[in-house]
């Protein structure tokens, strides 16, 4: 399945494909050669109790567009508190985040929300589906969410075919009234990139998407993220502490102790 008729259900996703810098509201469509994302000298910091833990101390990245970056690092190192910068889970203590050539960290909580919701797909490594929903019905759920009952009901049937169709793109066609307790673990992180893509989002965030399965079931999931980013254009950024998984990459940012150690391009 290409990308056109993945993206026939939804007119606006080709040309946020096409754009480097395009985001929602209020951010601006422009056809520059900056990155997709983009993190400058950011910091941050955690309090338990008394103890303040630094966890990020100036870390600079950046990924372009159609570009399959990871981030590599041991326990504690900061890869998935920088992830959940970028995608607007968290907010820096210090430092900038910007989507296309727009800052993103100091928006308003709503504006953060629309944009991790419309723009940004998310995959957990373990997986938050919704027990009492089915593989369809969980993969529908940020549609039911971004537009309200009645636009959701007037449009249902949209939804529903598009989300058939990226089951189908990811290998659960036939799991579509299963729900999570009778799906393994491979088909539940399917399910839940399938749900991370509804929206036909710009930028794909993958926290340890292999980090809770078999080397068998991960090296699948693996190549259907790498299917992703060569046939539909998917921009994926991927934390990983495994070195062989973020050998897969096409670039590599490793952290040790909050900061960037090195950052290595796969095709230099």
């Amino acid at each position: 399945m290409n990308k056109t008729a993945l993206a026939s259900q939804e007119s606006t996703g080709e040309g946020r494909r096409q754009s480097v810098a395009y985001a929602h509201g209020n951010l601006s469509t422009t056809k520059s050669k900056a990155p997709i994302i983009r993190a400058v000298d950011v910091y941050k910091t955690y309090q338990k109790g008394r103890l303040k833990v630094p966890v990020l101390r100036g870390v600079d990245f950046q990924v372009e567009q159609g570009e399959f970056s990871a981030i590599i690092g041991q326990s504690g190192s900061g890869k998935s508190t920088l992830l959940h910068l970028l995608g607007t889970l968290d907010v820096p203590d210090q430092g900038e985040v910007f989507f296309g050539e727009q800052r993103i960290d100091n928006l308003k909580a709503i504006k953060r929300d629309r944009i991790r919701n419309q723009e940004v797909g998310m995959i957990f490594q373990f997986y938050h589906l919704l027990p009492e929903l089915t593989t369809l019905e969980n993969v529908l759920t940020p549609k039911m969410i971004s537009t309200g009952a009645f636009r959701y009901l007037l449009n249902r049937r949209q939804y529903i075919e598009r989300a058939r169709m990226l089951l189908e793109l990811v290998g659960l066609g036939h799991r579509l009234n299963h729900k999570p307790r009778e799906l393994s673990g491979g088909e539940m992180q399917r399910t839940a990139i399938a749900r991370a893509l509804i929206s036909d989002p710009t930028l794909l965030l993958a926290d340890e998407p292999t980090g809770n399965l078999d080397s068998q079931t991960g090296k699948d999931i693996m190549d259907l993220l790498q299917r992703l980013n060569r046939d539909e254009g998917v921009t994926i950024v991927m934390v990983t502490h495994d070195n062989e998984i973020a050998s897969q990459a096409d670039s590599v940012v490793r952290l040790v102790e909050g900061r960037v150690q090195k950052s290595r391009n796969q095709a230099a």
